[in-house]
């Protein structure tokens, strides 16, 4: 397994694929055990590395990874398959914003996907929680861009780090949710119902 993650890390270098932090899958991987964590939704599959390292914490987890990009998801796809992981990963080839769900819920539900969406995917996704469940959200800091937008030359990575500064302030201003920021990685959030605190 070791060496199927050095892979993933290696092709995602070489092909400019953004992965999660090591030091951000670490603290969800131990919020996983600490919190029983069962079931999982991930929004941004990416090349699969989160989710398999997600669904690897314990035997007993079901992940959901939902992915746009169809080179991506096929990457994923094989990369679930040659961790022997098809029986716990579901993987999903489809616009976030756009997929049905019933009947389902979640214990974590993993924003990682499209950055100047990130409200949209909560407000979208934050009724398919458990009782108790979480929103971990990723990339607030966004390689240190956000807080400092006046040093950004180009337009449009100025218009996303500003959706981004705006996401923070909507988790910040939420009257539902009750959100603690980690200075862990490149930033990640961690939202729970203010009832259910």
């Amino acid at each position: 397994m070791r060496e199927k993650i050095l892979d993933m890390e290696q092709y995602a270098k070489e092909h400019n694929v953004p992965i999660i932090e090591k030091d951000s899958i670490a603290f969800i991987m131990k919020f996983i055990k600490a919190n029983d964590v069962k079931e999982i939704l991930e929004l941004g599959s990416a090349i699969g590395y989160s989710a398999i390292l997600m669904a690897s914490v314990k035997d007993d987890i079901k992940l959901t990874t939902i992915e746009r990009d169809e080179t991506r998801y096929m990457e994923c796809l094989k990369n679930v398959k040659n961790c022997g992981m098809e029986d716990k990963i579901n993987v999903v080839y489809q616009d976030a914003l756009e997929v049905n769900l019933s009947g389902v819920s979640y214990d974590l539900i993993f924003i990682d996907a499209a950055k100047g969406q990130y409200t949209k995917f909560f407000e979208k996704y934050k009724y398919f929680l458990k009782p108790g469940g979480v929103i971990i959200s990723d990339n607030l800091k966004f390689h240190g861009h956000v807080g400092n937008r006046g040093n950004i030359a180009s337009r449009n990575l100025k218009q996303l780090v500003g959706k981004i500064e705006n996401y923070i302030d909507f988790l910040k201003n939420n009257d539902e949710f009750e959100t603690k920021f980690y200075d862990v990685g490149d930033g990640l959030s961690v939202s729970i119902r203010k009832d259910e605190i």
